[in-house]
């Protein structure tokens, strides 16, 4: 049977948890409550009044219930939106409430999680509710600073700038199916606009949103990454052992050929056997998606949480370079050690690519790799074309499989950069020097995986 779509503030709480302990409200929220008609920041006639009936109406005093919760087993604030309390509209009450709520879990060290149902900032108090969105940025970001993960669940509808900070600016943003979801609200867009595009599914296709949640699976899937992201984080993350062929490659066109083998170990097979349970980030949050990079975090045997970034043997897309770089550096504030599984042909290089930005891509992602204050282990699975494929890769750090090699460029293009006939791109990559006895002579990798996963890498 599938659960009904929640609209009002107990009845998302209800979703996902079933022990919610309301947090005092502070002081400046608890006098808000006493608007009086005609009152407010801006005067607006009515005001208090229409306060009143929204409370009576939704049994809340504002736009959102804050407190404390467990979730699948996992500790967070809770944070949900009551689209009843005039559209669930952020003022500065609310802006207290939301405050406040960010500051119990820093002391506490608590993720935050929002349940958002909003049309943006509230008319009635003008200027001084939208400044709110800038309140909300700043708390945001001293959680963030504080190494603590903010979650999101979009619920029907999240639009205006309760979107555009609370729930686009969380880590992990989950959506329910057909949510109304966008910066601009139904009665504000052109006439002409598609309403598809501002539904949680397109900011799911558009790499906005990481998953489209059904209610009634929203729990579990809720619990899960505040399971992982708030658990106790491993160490460094040693290489995997290999899935694939146990010899050594004669040569460096066997090593290429070995490398593109359809039947040879991909990504997916790796993650499942480093991880015992699994959540995936989807999107780079700057419009694109990449189905041949899979990143998210994991749980491994021992109990304790990695974060992943794995190429699935596809030519890598920007925004697949951009959505690494954002795991990594999402991995480096939250203090958790990241793997990193290279298998790729190279960057995609069509005019597509070009345009969405391929070099500043990699760069992003070369960049975010440098910088990250966490450990980062990389295993070369497949093929490692050029610069798409060092990208990934961890300086000191990286190993590789039998079935592997990594290569300045691949064979072919080699040929035709030289401008040799392309008969001689099997000579080429023996030249290259491409195998992975061949790379760890050069020092590019620490070592080759054996298959015994007690074994040393050697």
């Amino acid at each position: 049977m599938t659960a009904p779509a929640p609209r009002h503030a107990r009845e998302a709480l209800a979703l996902v948890t079933d022990d919610f302990a309301e947090l005092p409200a502070p002081p400046a929220a608890a006098g808000a409550s006493g608007v009086s008609d005609g009152d407010g920041p801006i005067g607006w006639p009515g005001y208090g009044r229409s306060r009143a009936a929204a409370g009576a109406r939704t049994g809340t005093p504002e736009s959102v219930l804050c407190g404390t919760a467990t979730v699948g087993g996992a500790r967070t604030v809770l944070v949900s939106f009551e689209f009843g309390f005039l559209g669930g509209s952020i003022g500065e009450g609310t802006g207290d409430r939301v405050a406040a709520a960010h500051a119990h879990a820093r002391e506490h060290r608590l993720p935050v999680t929002v349940l958002l149902a909003t049309g943006g900032s509230r008319m009635q108090e003008g200027m001084r509710a939208l400044a709110q969105l800038q309140r909300l940025a700043g708390e945001s970001a001293r959680t963030r600073a504080a190494g603590l993960a903010q979650l999101a669940v979009v619920c029907d509808p999240t639009t205006g700038g309760g979107w555009a900070t609370l729930g686009a600016g969380a880590d992990v943003v989950l959506a329910l199916p057909g949510a109304q979801v966008g910066f601009a609200g139904s009665r504000v867009r052109p006439a002409d606009a598609d309403p598809a595009a501002y539904t949680a599914e397109s900011q799911y296709a558009h790499g906005h949103v990481d998953a489209v949640v059904p209610a009634a699976e929203l729990r579990a899937v809720l619990g899960r990454w505040l399971g992982l992201l708030g658990g106790p984080a491993a160490d460094a993350v040693p290489p995997p052992y290999a899935l694939g062929a146990t010899d050594a490659a004669g040569s460096g066109r066997e090593a290429v050929a070995r490398a593109r083998r359809p039947e040879r170990p991909r990504a997916g097979r790796y993650l499942e056997a480093v991880f015992t349970e699994r959540a995936e980030l989807s999107g780079d949050r700057a419009g694109g998606t990449d189905p041949g990079v899979r990143c998210g975090f994991g749980r491994l045997p021992d109990g304790r949480t990695a974060a992943y970034a794995a190429q699935c043997g596809t030519a890598t897309r920007p925004a697949g370079f951009r959505t690494a770089a954002r795991l990594v550096r999402l991995a480096g504030r939250l203090g958790v050690p990241v793997l990193t599984l290279i298998d790729t042909p190279g960057a995609a290089n069509d005019a597509a690519a070009e345009r969405a930005g391929a070099g500043p891509a990699i760069a992003d992602l070369f960049g975010a790799v440098a910088e990250a204050p966490v450990p980062v282990t990389a295993l070369l699975i497949g093929e490692g074309g050029s610069g798409g494929a060092l990208a990934l890769a961890a300086p000191g750090r990286t190993w590789a499989t039998p079935d592997a090699y990594f290569s300045v460029i691949a064979p072919e293009l080699a040929a035709a950069i030289l401008k040799r006939p392309p008969e001689e791109a099997d000579a080429l990559a023996d030249a290259l020097r491409l195998r992975p006895a061949d790379l760890v002579d050069l020092g590019v990798v620490r070592g080759v995986v054996g298959t015994d996963p007690d074994a040393p890498a050697r």
